[in-house]
């Protein structure tokens, strides 16, 4: 009699909190630079992902967020990621930069060079497991869409994505291949061989069928996490 009190006492307690958990929405944080900055805006891809939630009933179940901040290389969300993603509390981190690590090379003489590119990603990882978070790394898209890999940043973009899937196996954490789905987009897609006007608006930041196409293959992934 004894053990069945206890038991009903217990369940008082845990059976709400139960519940809530159940009932929780799942925190996503998008945390990146210029091309997530305005993702939040009406029809970027975060607002895009919203949208797909809602026509799938699933609005109730996501909270996404925004945390992406212009001209962002690895080592600024390094140093942000206390503010803007851990006292955010989410469940899944989405990191999706590189693109300013490569491209400040030749704007701005700046960049990041690879082996730090590296150390900084592994420490925000690291960061984020220790906290209980899940995570999903991307691969930077594109640096110009020409298709014959003419584009100025094509072979450094190519080596930083393949850095980041090497960082996603080595963690064994799920991978947005964005790099690879661009190119394949752009093979079927660009037969002027452009360098802009087909996923991006300026060889880098997304069109709205750039902004579309990123939802999508997010979701793929972040669906199953």
């Amino acid at each position: 009699m004894k053990k069945i009190l206890r038991y009903l006492r217990l369940s008082i307690f845990t059976l709400p909190l139960i519940a809530a958990q159940q009932d929780q929405s799942v925190r996503i944080v998008f945390f990146g630079d210029s091309i997530t900055q305005a993702a939040i805006k009406p029809n970027g891809y975060i607002d895009r992902l919203n949208q797909m939630l809602t026509q799938q009933n699933l609005k109730d179940k996501y909270e996404l967020v925004g945390a992406g901040i212009s001209g962002n290389k690895i080592y600024d969300l390094f140093l942000r990621i206390e503010d803007d993603v851990l006292a955010k509390k989410p469940h899944i981190v989405v990191i999706y930069v590189g693109v300013n690590d490569v491209w400040h090379k030749a704007t701005s003489g700046t960049g990041t060079d690879p082996d730090k590119f590296v150390k900084f990603y592994e420490a925000v990882i690291k960061k984020l497991q220790a906290a209980n978070i899940k995570v999903a790394l991307c691969t930077p898209a594109a640096i110009g869409e020409k298709t014959d890999f003419t584009n100025q940043q094509d072979g450094d973009l190519n080596r930083y994505s393949q850095l980041i899937r090497d960082l996603a196996k080595k963690n064994s954490l799920p991978l947005i291949d964005l790099r690879k789905a661009f190119l394949e987009y752009n093979l079927k897609n660009n037969a002027n061989n452009d360098e802009r006007g087909i996923l991006t608006t300026d060889r880098v930041h997304l069109n709205d069928l750039g902004n579309q196409f990123v939802a999508d293959e997010m979701w793929k992934v972040l669906k199953g996490m």
